[in-house]
């Protein structure tokens, strides 16, 4: 059957309708056409006049959608600030939930069996069994570290005459149909230059190239088909990656832009414009729910509201910030002013005491090593400052770079502060151990032995005469502001009373630096003060603070955290040091 027979097949029997020109006035097919092709359905035994038979039903199977898979496992992380509170497919859009109106929608077309792919905040999703019992939930538990091909590759088995979906796509009408003819990719037509992934098609609307970005053409937008013989092959395709792990940092879409002559053919589905949405940012967002405008319904938007006394429609210029391990943050922008928003990552106010920071924060900004600090709400663990223009990081590899750090510690050791906590890294990475070991286990094969050599370590330092004080204690390269005044240094989190060896041996340890490199940043810290016993102090607390940092990784994995190249390098550091100190007594 080609597709004008099918689509007039499908049409009759959906609908009612006992005129041909009606029939071709919808399906934007000549009066000839239609009649030419209602004759045809008639011999073959599919309609009845305007009826369609059992024989049309039958031949209409091959076409039938055999599920619908929805995709919301990421962060959308480019949707700040809405994303840090709930995943993007649960926001309300114009009184409707997205994922539910989604799933509404399919379950309208008679698409009842309906997978989703969950990751991110998946608890918040749970409750859709509940008020859709049909639903399979699968869940992702590297959405952190992969892109959506593993979300792919893990619904591989359900791959049948199926949709593909995102779960914060906005339909204005059904695009879901019971029966469809071939695979297809979803697209609207755009006149600018967007960062979208763009399609060429051949003159039977197939695919014929895809590109990333470009001026005028069809772009990627909303959902996709895959009829059985494509899915066939993606699903080859997503057990190849598995052995090459070649895709597991890309989109779906780039397996079929790598791989599209190997494809069964993809048409270009085109849509008006005014029917398929997807929003990348909140002004997105309120360009077309203008209640968004007033009121987003997220406390971190109040927060901010509130404190600037502003309404929320003068908050704008959202953009994530990429570092940062313990929290999530995002520049924003009020009054002609960019400040930067803080919000406590998940599992972290377990293990941060969110009153000392507020005071380290406060003391910091007392001695204009963190002149940046604004307000920190101690009990949510929130907190806004001043956005550096202009700033850059150390760089690792110069050691210029590493004496004006060294010489930045200094400044902060020498005022001798005292607080009333501490910061003790080998305490604080059993409490974190035993957290690990409550949620999942360690699964490090030499963590004991490691422990065991910092446990020696340890208590050959921890009585020797350097006096405790004031420190940062998270003294790595994103942490550090230079500018073309005085270096800052920023997140006091863990700040406390802590031996001095904490700053030194963690710009150390994120540096990786090799023993040797660490002696030399040690003699610049120390100067005149300089002794082999200081030294090998220093050199301990690069052993005990890898071990603490590295222990530090494994619970931040269990919080659904992507820490794998941090963890591997603390390992490494942890475990180097700690043989050459325990060979050297």
């Amino acid at each position: 059957m080609n597709q004008q027979l099918f689509e007039l097949l499908y049409y009759i029997k959906v609908n009612q309708i006992q005129s041909i020109s009606i029939m071709a006035k919808e399906l934007k097919y000549s009066y000839y056409i239609v009649s030419k092709l209602k004759k045809q359905l008639m011999s073959l035994g599919y309609i009845d006049n305007y009826s369609i038979t059992n024989e049309g039903i039958n031949a209409l199977k091959p076409y039938k959608v055999d599920n619908a898979i929805i995709m919301a496992a990421g962060m959308s992380s480019r949707f700040v600030p809405l994303s840090l509170e709930k995943p993007k497919g649960l926001l309300e859009v114009k009184n409707e939930i997205l994922i539910e109106r989604q799933i509404q929608q399919l379950l309208d077309a008679k698409i009842k069996d309906i997978i989703i792919v969950l990751g991110y905040k998946k608890e918040m999703f749970y409750y859709l069994k509940d008020k859709f019992p049909s639903l399979t939930l699968i869940i992702n538990d590297e959405y952190n570290t992969k892109n959506n091909t593993n979300s792919l590759y893990l619904v591989r088995d359900y791959l049948k005459n199926s949709y593909i979906c995102s779960s914060d796509d906005y339909f204005s009408e059904n695009v879901f149909k019971e029966y469809v003819y071939s695979s297809y990719y979803s697209s609207i037509y755009v006149n600018e230059k967007t960062n979208e992934w763009y399609m060429e098609k051949d003159k039977n609307n197939l695919i014929k190239k895809i590109s990333l970005s470009g001026e005028d053409g069809y772009i990627m937008l909303g959902h996709v088909y895959y009829n059985h013989q494509f899915s066939d092959k993606m699903k080859n395709l997503l057990e190849e990656n598995k052995q090459t792990h070649l895709y597991d940092s890309c989109l779906w879409e780039q397996i079929l832009k790598d791989h599209l002559d190997e494809f069964p053919p993809m048409q270009v589905k085109e849509y008006d414009s005014n029917i398929i949405h997807e929003f990348d940012s909140l002004e997105e967002l309120r360009q077309f729910d203008y209640r968004y405008l007033t009121d987003s319904q997220s406390n971190i938007m109040k927060n901010i509201a509130r404190y600037f006394k502003c309404c929320e429609k003068d908050i704008t210029n959202f953009k994530s910030i990429k570092e940062g391990m313990t929290n999530d943050s995002f520049v924003f922008k009020v009054n002609n002013q960019y400040y930067v928003y803080r919000h406590p990552g998940d599992g972290t106010n377990e293990i941060i005491n969110r009153e000392h920071e507020q005071k380290a924060l406060a003391i910091a900004k007392s001695i204009d090593i963190d002149p940046t600090f604004i307000y920190m709400d101690k009990n949510e663990g929130w907190k806004i400052s001043n956005f550096v223009d202009g700033f850059r990081m150390p760089n690792y590899q110069d050691f210029e770079d590493t004496k004006i750090v060294m010489r930045l510690l200094r400044r902060l050791h020498s005022k001798n502060i005292q607080v009333d906590w501490m910061f003790d890294p080998y305490k604080e990475a059993l409490i974190l151990e035993k957290k690990v070991q409550e949620k999942r286990g360690i699964k490090l094969d030499d963590y004991q032995e490691i422990k065991d050599r910092v446990v020696k370590i340890h208590q050959q330092v921890v009585n020797d005469g350097v006096t405790p004080r004031f420190c940062h204690c998270d003294v790595y390269s994103p942490n550090l502001l230079f500018t073309d005044k005085e270096p800052i240094l920023i997140d006091w989190e863990y700040a406390g009373n802590a031996d001095p060896g904490c700053d030194v041996a963690v710009y150390v340890m994120c540096a990786v630096y090799s023993i040797d490199e660490a002696k030399k940043l040690i003699k610049e810290y120390l100067q005149e003060t300089y002794t082999e016993s200081l030294e090998y102090h220093y050199l301990a607390y690069v052993a005990i603070c890898s071990f603490y940092w590295m222990t530090w990784a494994l619970y931040r994995e269990i919080c659904g955290k992507d820490v794998k190249e941090a963890l591997n390098n603390w390992h490494k550091m942890a475990k180097e040091y700690s043989e050459y100190l325990i060979k050297k007594d």
